[in-house]
């Protein structure tokens, strides 16, 4: 049963990364029909990041009231229903409408299922996790691009992907029964977790509580860099290989591709490489391997270092995000795990949000060739936080500190 389980959990993120790169790919289609100017759907994209980083923060709340698998359910209902109503929406404000339930649905069904993850099995099933996610990410287009290449509207789209989560929605909802079955039948804490059976729940303290936990502040920044290096290459490389070494807009597409399939395939390897070495040293492992790519675009050699330099940035993304939340409950303790889950996951969006379009307005007035400092920037902040939190983690399991708790 609990096999089952977890494959019904890789589908909940595979429906996940579905939709998550639908607007970007349908809009050159899109925006004609509705009239509206092409920097339109920088503010449906708005709407759906605050959104889901409001429901990230009030995940855990919701969580510890209604169960994680309720609302599971209820979030894919949002989201099938919001994609719904975009293969429907008669004009753009619909839109910018319908962008609120799917941005909300999408946080609490991320914030909920890592963490559930986390608490309940091993390393390698997270890092599996956020695989099965890029192949979502990956699949929504190729179903939206076949549709559109035989002649069907991007409307049609919109209404296969919504129906694909109208599937899973039915799924989940008969799973309900199993969710609290199977989360007694797994193993709940593992060794050396924070945990301090004497302190209040969770559930008394305000919602701002776990940025009082030791660590947590720390943390986020780790979060928020790490999202920033991984969208930011996504999002300009291709502009930085076009303007500043040369390649034509085919080539850059394809190497930009590349990047997000070596974060794919990097995330099943190191599914595998978890059994045998730790979430701290994957971490590590990872940033100082986006560190060497960073320096091969630095260099100025050849373009094809540059390219190489691209896989290395992916290669060395795909094992920290996973290991970063699958390491909650053994930093903060299985009783605060879910709150600061979603708070991780709210400076995740953030980062993802804010920090590639900084870099865009700069690099607009100085030039796309400031990408490989504005990502040695974001490194060396991820990685002095990263370790400050493991130097923060040793103090307390000596006894310096009390376990998960604390003011920063």
């Amino acid at each position: 049963m609990a096999t089952f389980f977890l494959i019904l959990i890789y589908f909940a993120f595979i429906s996940l990364g579905l939709p998550d790169s639908l607007l970007g790919v349908t809009w050159p289609v899109m925006q004609p029909g509705f009239q509206v100017p092409y920097s339109f759907a920088g503010i449906a994209s708005m709407v759906i990041s605050g959104g889901t980083i409001v429901s990230s923060l009030l995940s855990g709340r919701v969580i510890q009231r209604f169960g994680t698998g309720r609302v599971t359910v209820t979030s894919v209902l949002l989201t099938a229903v919001a994609l719904l109503g975009f293969s429907l929406s008669p004009s753009f404000g619909w839109i910018v409408l319908l962008a609120v339930p799917l941005g909300l649905g999408a946080g609490a069904i991320d914030a909920g299922l890592n963490e559930y993850v986390a608490e309940h099995y091993e390393a390698h099933h997270m890092s599996w996790l956020h695989c099965f996610w890029g192949v979502g990410a990956m699949s929504g287009p190729l179903i939206m691009s076949r549709l559109i290449a035989n002649n069907h509207s991007w409307r049609t789209g919109y209404l296969v992907v919504a129906l694909i989560q109208f599937v899973l929605v039915g799924l989940l909802f008969f799973s309900l029964p199993y969710w609290s079955r199977v989360s007694k039948a797994r193993p709940e804490v593992k060794d050396g977790e924070a945990s301090h059976p004497g302190n209040q729940k969770p559930a008394a303290r305000g919602v701002f509580y776990p940025m009082q936990i030791t660590g947590v502040k720390t943390v986020l920044i780790a979060f928020l860099f790490y999202c920033g290096i991984e969208v930011t290459v996504g999002l300009w490389g291709s502009s930085y290989l076009v303007h500043t070494r040369g390649l034509d807009t085919a080539a850059a597409a394809a190497w930009v591709s590349a990047y997000y399939g070596s974060i794919t395939v990097g995330r099943l390897i190191s599914g595998f490489v978890t059994m045998k070495i730790d979430n701290k040293k994957l971490i590590r492992s990872g940033q100082i391997i986006i560190l060497s790519g960073v320096i091969l675009l630095f260099l100025p050699l050849p373009p094809v270092f540059a390219l190489a330099g691209f896989i290395l940035i992916g290669l060395g993304c795909a094992p920290i995000f996973p290991s970063m939340l699958h390491e909650t409950p053994v930093r903060f303790g299985r009783e605060n795990a879910q709150l600061v889950m979603g708070f991780q996951m709210a400076a995740a969006y953030i980062g993802s949000t804010f920090l590639p379009p900084i870099f865009g307005f700069i690099a607009s007035n100085f030039g796309m060739s400031l990408l490989p400092a504005f990502l040695l920037i974001y490194i060396a902040a991820m990685l002095a936080s990263s370790e400050q939190i493991n130097v923060m983690m040793a103090n307390r399991y000596r006894g310096a500190q009390q376990p998960g708790f604390g003011a920063d």
